[in-house]
């Protein structure tokens, strides 16, 4: 259960770990863009294949999907509490929401159309059993918005782990870099998508005790397998 009262500040004072890391993270994504061109990610890491490689990233990127809310929606209402459960679907929708506004405005190619255009896609050594994507909808990466607006919701939730935030934040990074290997999206997809999706992840870290404020006296509960007592710590 959560153990503070004070979740405006609670995001920065018990998290500076997370924060940090994530900032280091966004800077060098930016550093990168300004030296290398676009594609040269998907170039590089399609050099690079290897079947061990090809099998991690295919299941690395699912991290960003649908079952990994499932996942972790179990998890909260076990170990959490319900209130901070139901603000996984509400995140995976607005995040759906998100992603589809900004993809339709921005209306990119994706790297397969991209490179098609170019006359480069042969030069793109594909992951076996994964189709690249066509379209102009690839910026930005709506798998890495979903993973990194999920993982950092959960960073915050359970940041009395503190040990937790970087694993959590490992695996969100693990999804953004999945999209680029598996030539689905550029770099800049990526840094945005990740940009975006902290962002709602905290924004929705607060909405949750404008829903159902400390203390509640069902939503700080948590499910209890064979009628056990429910604990009530603050």
């Amino acid at each position: 259960m959560l153990r503070h009262n004070k979740p405006i500040l609670h995001w920065w004072r018990h998290n500076r770990l997370f924060w940090i890391t994530f900032s280091l993270f966004l800077i060098l994504g930016g550093i990168l863009l300004l030296f290398i061109e676009k594609g040269d990610a998907i170039f590089y890491f399609s050099a690079q294949r290897t079947p061990f490689s090809d099998t991690f990233f295919t299941y690395a990127t699912q991290a960003g999907e649908h079952i990994a809310y499932i996942v972790f929606l179990l998890a909260m209402l076990f170990f959490v509490n319900y209130r901070a459960a139901m603000m996984l679907p509400l995140i995976g929708g607005f995040v759906a929401i998100v992603s589809a506004i900004t993809k339709s405005i921005f209306a990119q190619p994706r790297p397969a159309l991209y490179f098609q255009e170019s006359g480069l896609l042969d030069m793109i050594v594909p992951v076996t059993g994964v189709a690249m994507h066509g379209g102009n909808t690839s910026f930005p990466s709506g798998h890495t918005m979903s993973a990194f607006a999920l993982y950092t919701f959960l960073a915050l939730t359970i940041s009395y782990k503190r040990s937790w935030s970087l694993v959590l934040l490992l695996i969100a990074v693990l999804v953004g870099v999945s999209r680029i290997y598996l030539v689905q999206h550029f770099l800049e997809d990526v840094v945005t998508g990740a940009a975006i999706g902290a962002f709602i992840g905290t924004l929705w870290y607060h909405w949750q005790y404008r829903l159902f404020p400390i203390p509640h006296k069902w939503a700080d509960q948590k499910l209890v397998l064979f009628g056990g007592d429910k604990e009530q710590k603050a």
